[in-house]
Parts: structure tokens; sequence; C-alpha cells
């Protein structure tokens, strides 16, 4: 399984710069942002992975679309277990309906016009939503062909790595993971 952390998003720039919550409720990547994700993308060439599973905010969706684009029209498959944990603004997404008229093209019937937390979740919940995603993915015959696009959360909670926009971790199993994009020097 590969997680993928989304791209810079207009949230980024400004909370790196200050540490103070901007208020920008689901932000848009940058333009470095999908620079990232296309970077991201042809660095998964030589493995890629034969279908994406994303969150539903915008910062993921981009960054998955860009990627399924570079690899030839991945297919994305959307669950809202790998978002955010609602401790910035920018973890409140955009409702279903205008999901549905942003992405025509993906399946949304799953989740709730509402569907993103609503409360910040605490490190505990976050880490039993990482491993309710997982237990639902170890068993699964294509577990090793899925790119997870996901947040630094749920990466962290996944694997114990801090990582920085549109880094990809190759996560063989549970506790053995390791990055694959940006490669160290």
């Amino acid at each position: 399984m590969l997680l993928i952390r989304h791209g810079q998003s207009e949230f980024n720039v400004v909370f790196s710069k200050t540490r103070v919550d901007p208020g920008i409720r689901d932000p848009k990547l940058t333009d470095e942002g999908k620079r990232q994700a296309e970077e991201a993308a042809r660095a998964l060439r030589g493995r890629p992975p034969r279908r994406l599973v994303s969150s539903p905010y915008t910062r993921a969706l981009e960054t998955a679309h860009i990627i399924a684009d570079v690899l030839g029209g991945l297919p994305i498959e959307i669950d809202r277990r790998v978002g955010e944990r609602a401790a910035f603004a920018c973890d409140v997404g955009t409702p279903l309906s205008g999901l549905r008229q942003a992405w025509p093209g993906l399946s949304l019937d799953h989740l709730q016009e509402e569907w993103w937390p609503r409360l910040e979740e605490s490190e505990e919940g976050l880490a039993e939503r990482a491993r309710d995603f997982h237990d639902a993915w170890d068993p699964h015959p294509e577990r090793r062909e899925i790119g997870v696009v996901t947040h630094w959360g749920f990466i962290r909670a996944s694997t114990g790595l801090t990582v920085p926009n549109c880094t990809v971790v190759h996560m063989a199993a549970r506790g053995a993971a390791e990055i694959v994009h940006p490669r160290e020097p």
C-alpha cells in the first residue's frame, strides 16, 4: 500500500509561515501543490498503483486526480476514513452537493451531506480510524496495488512518520513503512 500525502494547499502556505489557522475551509491545491502531485505521479511510474483511494477533501481529490491522469486514468474510490481529524478550519469539507458538482465522475453516494467530523478527533480516535481502515484492507488481495491519497495525521497514525506534502510512503505492513518519494539524497 502506498500512502500519499496531498500536495501543498492554500492553507499549508499560510500555516507553515505563521503557525496560525488562516480560516480557509477545504482549501485547494496551490500551483506548487499541483506540481508536487505531478512529480509524485512520475515517481510512481516504476511501480504504479492499480487504483487510488482518496479522502473527500478537495486538496486530496485534486492530488488524486492529477496522479490518476499522469498514470493513465486510474480509478479513484472515496473513503472518508482516510480524511483529517477536524483540528483546523481546513478540515471543514465541502458538502456532498458541492462535491457532486465539482467531481461528477466520482461515486459519492456513500457520503452524507456533511461527511467531515464536527468536533476535533482525539489522537486515540484517529489511531482507531486508521486501524479500522487498515483492518479492512489488510486481507484484501489488492492491498499492495492501491495508492491512498490522504493527510499528515492519517499517515502519522498509520506509520509513525511525519511527512511533508506529496510524500509517498510504502507501507508493506503495519509498522513497516519507508519513504519512497521524495528520495533523500
